[in-house]
């Protein structure tokens, strides 16, 4: 068949549809923000067509602007449907529909309602597909065209989706996606497309600062790096280097990250150095390493769509992986993948599931042994797949047997049909997956509910196959790659073990000084040590412990107890208000480096626009401060720090720049020929046979009682991010969400004289935070959640400092509260 294009018919033909087209289009193309981006502008001057003529009328609507992000302008709608079909089969959302007839037909919302507050996530992926100007992104009007673009890994969660940014006299006017690739194709959340705002803010910090009795004054790099390594030596000299410790960073590159901890362990001798994988993740290394040799994701997003059976628990995934959570909705809504959703709220992936579970707060390991005692009575269990690839299987059968679907509801609230329905729909799937976060992890007991998921899987046999696996969805840009290059006090790069001596000795070969052998503090010891004294420095980087750790006002205390504190960050934190040096460094799109997602997929990010005036990479400040220190650190560039990680890393030995590409490579990657790992354990396990943990339900350390009779759990707020030093100098997302709020259910706050957006104060054992209520189904009665973003209302004041024993992970997701009204300032 022979189609013709250009046909003097065809030419015609689409010359009267666009004449009908422009017939019923407003006159503003000389003021319209989409400018020479506008398709419809382009086709209409390829065809001859007049952009003004007195015959076309146009149809003149209000603009709706009544959000930071979208302005809408449906004047300009040309009822393509593009915004339609973007929401509702890339997004998942179906957030809009396309209403009315002729030309009085436009994309809207549930009975024309604003964008906020509908099903419509504000990830903009509508705006991006838009062919004309009926949808603009706000934040970037009237800055004018890009002169260049750049891509990078978005800093914020751990999805590693690519940005493209669009340039303008080095200043970021404009976010794109759909970089060939990526991670992310087309979309991108509300923070990685209007979340840049913070690289240019006036905030950031430009030159050292170092404290002069009761204030911070700006010095030269000179002096300020003398007075480092004056206080460092200081310390060691007189307390030992076990005195010191070290915070690396999950928003720093990996590079960076295997220069602090290689400063740490070569230059001052001790093995204190952690982040914040401390705090949402380190007990599935730890639960995940016992059962299967290995702490990270077992499979790649790409096979995400071959499960037939999604069981997500623990990840608000629509609010902290958006990107991720369109995934799924894309498999579910292709009518390929059922979902199973357990959560202790009602959150919005819920609408999705075809089962629901309820569980009480930290119940998890009841009801996934209530389903492994289901699989197993029902004969559901992949028997095969237990006795070639697993051990200790009968141990931990008998421990699951008392966990009937009876007792799981006395202790979870858990229907048993639901519970029955739930492990059916699973294990009787061909392809099963599990994805789970820090609604697993945050617990006294996150180590246990790891292996419980772990047990679960391999009673399936749902480990090594595409569409399923565990699947740990990491909460920061690079907490994954910062674990991976031995940013951890028990490890060394690839997680081999610094009580290791025949590892040990290849490491003091390589750095050329003896390395200690016992494992260093957690970044909750270290804090601990702090308060009774026994550490006396500690050096920060890219961390704010004051807002992120347990019992915040303890943490802050400890902090001002040390003989000397140094922090580098791009913003004056409350935790660098506190410092004695304060040293300024790079924003992630201002360097080169790599970055590795939740997925193990380790990508290239390059420097996008300039760093503000005496702004520096961690590398190079590291790498000062070590060559000070008589210990040089020398490299040519992040290629070469790579260079060094790969030989020493065995699965990063295949990974190099060259190599990488737009693509990136996934580990394990041992050698320069191996194309990277998509699935783990395909046919054994890293540690040889997966090992069965029988694991038992532990009530979480803290539960109401009559002085505190609420549980408080935390988490985040789909529009901002961590302690907020980002998120909240973005003017978007700012805007948007200025401020936190306790989330209660209807009927407690009746019970308690409140009203939708009263001033209460939480209270817990630790202290005491006011802030505003709102009122929500979505928490269950009992139960109040806060976010931890706002230091205004600081949730982690309340929250408890219990350890998880293997992971040493707070409790953040259970405590109890007290909730009272407050008087109104």
């Amino acid at each position: 068949m022979d189609i013709r294009t250009d046909s003097p018919r065809a030419l015609e033909a689409r010359r009267r549809t666009l004449e009908l087209i422009l017939t019923n289009h407003p006159e503003t193309c000389v003021i319209c923000e989409k400018g020479n981006a506008c398709q419809l502008r382009d086709l209409a001057s390829g065809m001859g067509l007049a952009l003004s003529s007195e015959k076309r009328v146009g149809t003149l609507r209000g603009i709706v602007d009544a959000n930071p992000f979208i302005h809408r302008d449906l004047s300009k709608c040309i009822g393509c449907q593009i915004c339609v079909r973007a929401c509702r089969e890339i997004q998942g959302a179906e957030a809009v529909e396309f209403t009315g007839i002729s030309t009085g037909s436009s994309p809207l919302t549930a009975n024309d309602s604003e964008l906020a507050g509908s099903a419509c996530e504000l990830c903009g992926l509508c705006v991006a597909m838009c062919p004309v100007g009926a949808l603009i992104e706000k934040p970037s009007k009237h800055t004018g065209t890009e002169d260049r673009r750049a891509t990078v890994i978005c800093p914020y969660c751990g999805v590693g989706c690519t940005l493209e940014l669009r340039i303008r006299e080095d200043r970021i006017v404009g976010v794109g996606a759909d970089v060939s690739g990526s991670v992310n194709g087309p979309s991108l959340c509300a923070k990685g497309r209007y979340g840049l705002g913070y690289v240019g803010h006036p905030d950031r910090l430009t030159a050292p600062l170092v404290r002069e009795g009761d204030e911070l004054v700006e010095t030269s790099w000179e002096d300020a790096l003398k007075r480092f390594t004056e206080g460092l030596r200081r310390i060691t000299e007189k307390h030992g280097a076990d005195a010191v410790g070290v915070l690396a960073s999950a928003k720093a590159t990996n590079e960076e990250n295997y220069l602090i901890q290689k400063f740490t362990r070569a230059c001052i001798g001790t093995n204190n150095v952690d982040h914040c994988a401390r705090l949402c993740h380190s007990p599935t290394v730890a639960g995940l390493s016992a059962a299967f040799g290995s702490g990270a994701m077992t499979n790649s997003l790409e096979d995400l769509a071959e499960a037939d059976v999604i069981l997500l628990t623990g990840t608000n995934t629509i609010e902290n992986h958006p990107v991720i959570a369109q995934m799924i909705k894309t498999a579910v809504l292709s009518g390929g993948t059922r979902l199973i959703v357990s959560d202790p709220r009602d959150i919005s992936m819920a609408r999705y599931a075809e089962v629901t579970l309820s569980p009480r707060l930290g119940t998890d390991v009841a009801w996934l042994n209530g389903m492994a005692n289901v699989v197993l009575s029902e004969g559901l269990a992949d028997e095969r797949f237990i006795k070639e690839r697993t051990e200790d299987f009968d141990e931990w059968r008998a421990s699951v047997e008392p966990y009937t679907p009876e007792l799981v509801r006395k202790i979870t609230g858990i229907k048993p049909a639901d519970l029955k329905w739930a492990a059916r729909l699973y294990a009787s799937a061909s392809a099963a997956a599990i994805y789970y976060a820090m609604g697993i992890t945050q617990h006294s007991t996150g180590t246990d509910n790891v292996k419980a998921v772990a047990n679960l899987a391999m009673l399936t046999g749902n480990i090594g196959r595409p569409g399923t696996g565990v699947n740990p969805l990491r909460g920061q840009n690079n907490v994954q790659g910062a674990c991976d290059v031995g940013a951890l006090p028990n490890v060394f790069p690839g997680y081999q073990q610094v009580t290791d001596k025949k590892v040990r000795k290849e490491f003091e070969k390589a750095w050329g000084v003896k390395l200690p052998a016992a494992p260093g503090l957690t970044v909750t010891e270290m804090i601990e040590a702090a308060a009774k004294g026994k550490l006396k420095a500690m050096y920060i980087i890219g961390e704010n412990p004051v807002m992120t750790e347990p019992d915040a006002s303890h943490a802050e205390a400890a902090l001002c107890k040390l003989d000397f504190l140094v922090i580098q960050d791009i913003f004056l934190t409350e935790s660098a208000a506190i410092a004695d040096i304060v040293l300024p460094s790079m924003a992630s799109v201002e360097k080169e480096g790599t970055f590795t997602n939740t997925e193990r997929l380790v990508q290239r990010s390059r420097a996008a626009v300039p760093a503000p005036s005496q702004a520096r990479s961690d590398a190079d400040i590291v790498c000062d401060i070590a060559g000070l220190m008589k210990y040089p650190m020398n490299y040519s560039g992040p290629s070469a720090v790579m260079e060094e990680i790969s030989s020493l890393t065995p699965s990063y030995g295949g990974i190099s720049y060259s190599r990488l590409g737009r693509r990136g490579l996934r580990w394990p990657c041992p050698d320069s020929k191996h194309r990277g790992t998509k699935i783990l354990h395909l046919k054994e396990f890293t540690r040889g046979k997966g090992k069965f943990h029988p694991v038992e339900y532990i009530q979480p350390a803290e539960m109401p009682d009559e002085e505190y009779p609420f549980i408080l759990t935390t988490g985040r707020m789909p529009y901002q991010f961590h302690a907020g030093s980002m998120s909240r100098r973005s003017a978007a997302l700012d805007e948007y969400t200025p401020e936190g709020w306790a989330e209660l259910n209807p009927s407690d706050a009746k019970s308690l004289g409140i009203k939708e957006g009263d001033p209460i104060e939480l209270s817990s054992r630790r202290g005491t935070v006011r802030t505003t209520a709102r009122l929500s189904r979505r928490s269950p009665r009992g139960a109040v959640f806060m976010s931890f973003h706002f230091a205004e209302q600081a949730a982690n004041k309340l929250t408890n400092p219990v350890l998880d024993k293997e992971g040493k992970i707070p409790e953040f997701k259970v405590c109890a509260v007290r909730v009272e009204p407050a008087v109104p300032e």
